[in-house]
């Protein structure tokens, strides 16, 4: 009887614990892609620009109430001269820990393991801050090109090669890595299917972003909910 009973409890327990654990299936806005970009291509005005856009689009949607980061990745630089070396900025490390919902309240991620692996983002529910859906691959313009700067993990590139447009400030020279938000692309590989992580742009104009397939959109996460 009493290892019926502890078994019983102990099932509870579980139960409990798991409940806790398990985000919500719907909340409040904290998730959305930029309804449009800069105006300038990848110069997005650095990180700080970019979280400004951000914040005002959010505000725009009435979820100004929230701190909102720029889902976008920075490399370091190495040490030269008297200059000491920087370490690189990561997505990852810049939009609290979750959960995430969509403007109309849809589970985007529960937490940041989550949202590197087994996420909710497609193109149903990337939808930007007023609850509208980004048009994808088969669409005119196709815009599922989305900045993020980042690998699949959500970090930074080493500092070799541009990949985030000058740190965000450039519109003429440079490459950005993009995500494509649809998780869709001309084949079926790890990289065309990625939210995050799939190739370099043409160049960071708006005209070279455009031709790849984006329009300087990128996503904005609340840092807290």
């Amino acid at each position: 009887m009493r290892n019926t009973r502890a078994l019983a409890l102990t099932a509870v327990a579980t139960t409990l614990l798991t409940a806790c654990a398990t985000a919500p299936t719907t909340g409040p806005m904290s998730f959305f892609i930029t309804s449009v970009g800069s105006g300038k291509g990848a110069d997005l005005g650095g990180l700080a620009g970019a979280d400004a856009h951000c914040q005002r689009l959010a505000s725009a949607a009435n979820a100004g109430g929230k701190t909102w980061r720029a889902y976008l990745s920075v490399p370091g630089s190495f040490a030269q001269g008297s200059n000491p070396a920087v370490q690189g900025t990561h997505a990852r490390d810049r939009i609290g820990k979750g959960p995430w919902y969509n403007a109309k309240g849809a589970l985007i991620a529960r937490d940041l393991d989550h949202l590197h692996n087994g996420n909710n983002i497609s193109k149903s529910t990337a939808l930007d801050e007023k609850g509208n859906p980004i048009k994808g691959r088969g669409e005119q313009p196709n815009e599922h090109d989305i900045l993020t700067g980042s690998r699949a993990d959500g970090t930074a590139f080493a500092p070799q090669t541009d990949t985030t447009c000058k740190a965000w400030t450039s519109s003429s020279d440079g490459s950005a890595i993009v995500g494509h938000h649809d998780r869709t692309g001309p084949l079926n590989d790890n990289w065309s299917t990625s939210w995050n992580f799939s190739h370099q742009s043409a160049g960071c104009s708006q005209e070279a972003l455009v031709r790849t397939g984006g329009a300087g959109r990128f996503y904005c996460f609340a840092t807290g909910n």
